[in-house]
């Protein structure tokens, strides 16, 4: 998951002030990892899929083309079947 720390078998951590933007494509999202929203450097992952839940302490801003969720704890993303995704505290 390219550079997310493994957390275990399909689960990656994320950092207590990680971003992840969701934006609209072709037959799914692209969805952005950032380890900090005020950090100037590459994103720590991106991939395809859906987004399903975020069950971790966030805010959540809409934009025009997705939405940015902004994590308050540390937290795991884990995968579910049919590419989908979710965030659990």
């Amino acid at each position: 998951m390219n550079h997310l720390p493994v957390a275990g078998e399909g689960e990656w951590h994320l950092p207590q002030h990680a971003h992840v933007i969701v934006h609209e494509a072709d037959g799914g999202e692209l969805i952005t990892v950032y380890d900090c929203g005020a950090a100037q450097k590459p994103p720590s992952a991106q991939f395809t899929g859906h987004l399903v839940r975020v069950d971790a302490d966030h805010d959540l801003r809409h934009q025009p083309t997705g939405y940015v969720v902004r994590l308050r704890e540390r937290s795991r993303l884990e995968a579910q079947a049919d590419d989908r995704w979710v965030i659990r505290g």
